[in-house]
């Protein structure tokens, strides 16, 4: 992707970032998107094929954004706890993305809208933003694929709780409760 080409990317979030803090999925159409992006509709559908996609890279976005302006993990006077240092980051990206309710319903809504082809599984959009990042905070010690059952475990824990907060199934503090016993669990494994 050239720069501009990842310059119209991010215009594109962007925007529809911002129609969906407004609007709410369901009130956001693809031509507002693409005319407050400044972009064709043809382009807008050659990155984005459908409004879940966009609003599933939104969430991407999002995570990515998030994990870029927090520092790389504990300062060096503090002992590196995983499973706290997980469970924290965890929670203040929950925290983060709930700022806005709207933009939070609409990305948690597109995942589930459909699941077609062309529209990537939420978790591998959630796990490929937050794996990395994850798995340093976890540190190593085993095999490959545990390392990643371990990611997967904590990345479904995450969705489910995040999802269990936005619908207030769940209050807030109950969420980071668990998140922080999933984080734990998993961390111990």
């Amino acid at each position: 992707m050239s720069s501009r080409q990842a310059a119209r990317r991010v215009r594109i979030l962007s925007a529809a970032s911002a129609l969906g803090a407004r609007e709410g999925l369901s009130r956001v159409q693809m031509h507002d998107v693409a005319k407050e992006s400044g972009v064709a509709i043809a382009t807008l559908y050659r990155y984005f094929p459908s409004k879940p996609y966009l609003f599933l890279a939104v969430l991407e976005w999002h995570i990515e954004q998030f994990l870029g302006g927090r520092d790389g993990g504990p300062a060096a006077d503090e002992p590196a706890d995983p499973a706290t240092e997980v469970a924290e980051t965890l929670i203040a990206l929950t925290g983060k993305l709930l700022d806005s309710r709207l933009l939070a319903s609409a990305v948690a809504l597109s995942s589930f809208t459909e699941y077609a082809s062309a529209v990537p599984a939420r978790i591998d959009i959630v796990e490929r933003a937050l794996g990395q990042r994850l798995l340093r905070l976890l540190g190593g010690g085993a095999d490959a694929e545990t390392e990643r059952g371990r990611v997967r475990l904590l990345v479904y824990s995450w969705w489910g709780l995040f999802v269990a907060v936005l619908t207030e199934e769940i209050s807030t503090e109950q969420g980071e409760n668990d998140l922080r016993l999933a984080a734990r669990l998993i961390a111990a494994a």
